[in-house]
C-alpha cells in the first residue's frame, strides 16, 4: 500500500503513518514491510538493506515517522532519541476540560517521566460533558507516555481503550493522537529540520460535530 512520503533524501525519510498500522513485528501488514515500496534505494556505501523507523508510533497513532535509510542514520538519529534532542509533539483530544498548561511528572514503571501540554480549544459536549484538544510535548519517551499520563490526570483520550474508561471509547473512531510535529538534526549535515503536519480532519469534524449537538440542544 502506498504511504505518504513527506522528506526523503539519500541518508533518511520521515513519512505519515497511518492510525490502524503497526510499525514493526510478525504482522504481513507493518510500516517496516511497505517501506521499501515507498522509498528509492539509498546509494551510500553504509546503506541498510532495508529503510527502518528508529522510533515507535503506537499502532492506533497516526503521524510523523522518522526512517533511517544508512547505518549512519540509524546511529545519528537513534542516540539523538536517546540524548533527548529530537523534539515531537502530538495533538490529541481528551474528555473534560484541561487547565491551560500542565507538567505531569508521574514515573512510568518507576522511570521518572516528564509530559508537558497545552490547551488549544475546549467545547461542550452532551457525551463527554467537555472535550479538550491540546498540544503536548513528552520530555521523555516512556511506552504510553502520553495515554497514561494524561490518564493518570483524570483526561484519557478519547477512544484510548487501555487506559481510558467506558466513557473515553468512541465506537470505530480509533484513538485521538497524532505525531504533528518533530524537530531533529540532519543525520549527515547536522543541519536542523523541523517537520510539521496538519492535525488530522477527524479531530475537527468530530470536535465540530459534537459543539454543534449540544448547540442544537440547547440553545
Amino acid at each position: 500500500y502506498r504511504l505518504e512520503v513527506i522528506i526523503e533524501d539519500e541518508h533518511f525519510a520521515a513519512i505519515y503513518k497511518p492510525a490502524g498500522i503497526t510499525v514493526s513485528g510478525n504482522k504481513f501488514k507493518t510500516i517496516f514491510n511497505a517501506l521499501p515500496f515507498n522509498l528509492t534505494e539509498s546509494s551510500e556505501p553504509d546503506a541498510l538493506f532495508k529503510p527502518t523507523p528508529v522510533h515507535r508510533l503506537d499502532n492506533q497513532t497516526s503521524g510523523i515517522l522518522l526512517i533511517a535509510k544508512t547505518k549512519t542514520a540509524q546511529i545519528s538519529l537513534g542516540s539523538q532519541f536517546s540524548d533527548k534532542t529530537i523534539q515531537k509533539t502530538y495533538h490529541t483530544i481528551v474528555i473534560g476540560k484541561t487547565t491551560n498548561e500542565q507538567t505531569i511528572t508521574t514515573p512510568i514503571e518507576t522511570k521518572e517521566s516528564e509530559t508537558y501540554f497545552e490547551l488549544i480549544s475546549a467545547i461542550e459536549s452532551l457525551k463527554y460533558q467537555h472535550l479538550s484538544l491540546l498540544k503536548v510535548s513528552p520530555k521523555t519517551g516512556r511506552t504510553h507516555q502520553i495515554r497514561i499520563h494524561l490518564a493518570s490526570i483524570n483526561h484519557p483520550i478519547l477512544g484510548d481503550k487501555l487506559y481510558g474508561n467506558a466513557e473515553s471509547l468512541h465506537k470505530g473512531k480509533g484513538l485521538f493522537l497524532a505525531a504533528t510535529e518533530i524537530e531533529f538534526s540532519h543525520p549527515k549535515t547536522l543541519q536542523k529540520i523541523h517537520l510539521k503536519t496538519a492535525i488530522p480532519s477527524k479531530f475537527h469534524s468530530l470536535l465540530t460535530r459534537e459543539e454543534r449537538r449540544w448547540n442544537n440542544y440547547y440553545l
